[in-house]
């Protein structure tokens, strides 16, 4: 009965686990950028993308840092990968 009433309510209520996986499956799915992935997410389901920095992972924060610095939108910063 509490485990029907957990999902129930991340069904109805978007957490940012959810988030996560949704904007990870949107990427492995549709060839996206992770970027990109968020817009498209948040305007496919009315959200304000002012709203969704509190939704986003660390690991997904990563992943679209390293994203920004290989598009060139980050400064590449001491931690970026080494030339080979």
């Amino acid at each position: 009965m509490e485990n029907e009433l957990i999902k129930e309510l991340e069904s109805k209520f978007l957490s940012q686990s959810k988030f996560s996986n949704d904007i990870e499956e949107l990427v492995r799915t549709s060839g996206l950028t992770y970027i990109e992935s968020i817009v498209t997410y948040c305007d496919e389901n009315t959200i304000d993308i002012g709203t969704v920095s509190k939704l986003i992972s660390k690991p997904l924060k990563e992943r679209i840092r390293c994203e920004a610095m290989q598009l060139n939108y980050l400064k590449k910063s001491s931690r970026a990968k080494l030339p080979l």
